[in-house]
């Protein structure tokens, strides 16, 4: 297959899924992990995807626009998996905690299958199914209610009202941007308030948000900057963002990426 060819594929593929891997690429068309990469630059380079640590998704077209979970989930990944590990340490035996949706908060629902006595409240499927599947006995897991979104969380009054009623430890909330103006944000109005129940029910917030999450502004905010008890993030962010976030959240924690 000429490059040229193979470039045309690729291009239909992350169309299709929203996101693709160098490696599963690679395998699929038998060339080289440096050969995908170099396609993935020639087509970045036009403008007709966007590159990402491991692979590459489509270009987002604005403030409203939602990736796919799968999308996501090639994204940052080496980060995302420096920032699960640091807020797994933050849970303890017995706690009620919360996750939110996101590819950063599967991540960390994986490290904590293993935590004795845990309640995990989450509008998240990928999430709730990670604890499904382990399936220790000693955990309880409640998936609200609500209409699915494109990045598999569970929005709408119905979550809302759910989460309403809940007291708990403390909250894991992945976000699509962070902004000094716009706090963290999200591109689904609707997840937003589910967001924002989620805060309101939970004692202490931590929030996971890789370093490209900076700058980036969805259509909706959560809550300002300096609501999160904890940031974590990775070492990418410079350090003007680092000065900054530094004095507005009581706690900022910076990881280096696995």
């Amino acid at each position: 297959m000429l490059a040229q060819q193979r470039q045309a594929a690729i291009l239909d593929r992350v169309r299709a899924a929203g996101g693709v891997r160098v490696s599963e690429l690679a395998s699929e068309y038998g060339v080289s992990d440096m050969t995908i990469r170099r396609d993935l630059e020639s087509l970045a380079d036009r403008g007709l995807l966007a590159k990402v640590h491991g692979g590459a998704t489509t270009v987002s077209p604005g403030s409203a626009h939602e990736p796919g979970f799968a999308a996501k989930s090639v994204r940052q990944r080496g980060e995302k998996a420096a920032m699960a590990m640091r807020a797994a340490a933050l849970v303890s035996p017995g706690d009620a905690i919360a996750l939110s949706a996101g590819t950063t908060t599967a991540g960390l629902a994986q490290r904590l299958v293993d935590v004795p006595s845990l309640t995990v409240v989450t509008n998240s499927i990928p999430v709730a199914d990670i604890f499904y599947r382990a399936g220790r006995p000693d955990q309880t897991v409640v998936l609200t209610g609500g209409t699915r979104t494109p990045s598999d969380a569970l929005v709408g009054p119905v979550a809302v009202a759910a989460i309403g009623t809940l007291h708990l430890d403390m909250l894991f909330l992945g976000v699509h941007g962070m902004s000094e103006r716009a706090g963290y944000t999200t591109p689904n109005l609707m997840e937003a308030d589910v967001n924002r129940a989620l805060v309101e029910a939970a004692e202490r917030l931590v929030v996971l948000a890789d370093h490209t999450k900076w700058g980036t502004v969805g259509i909706s905010s959560i809550v300002p900057l300096d609501r999160a008890d904890v940031l974590i993030t990775d070492d990418g962010l410079d350090e003007p963002a680092r000065a900054l976030l530094s004095e507005t959240v009581r706690d900022l924690v910076v990881v280096t990426a696995q």
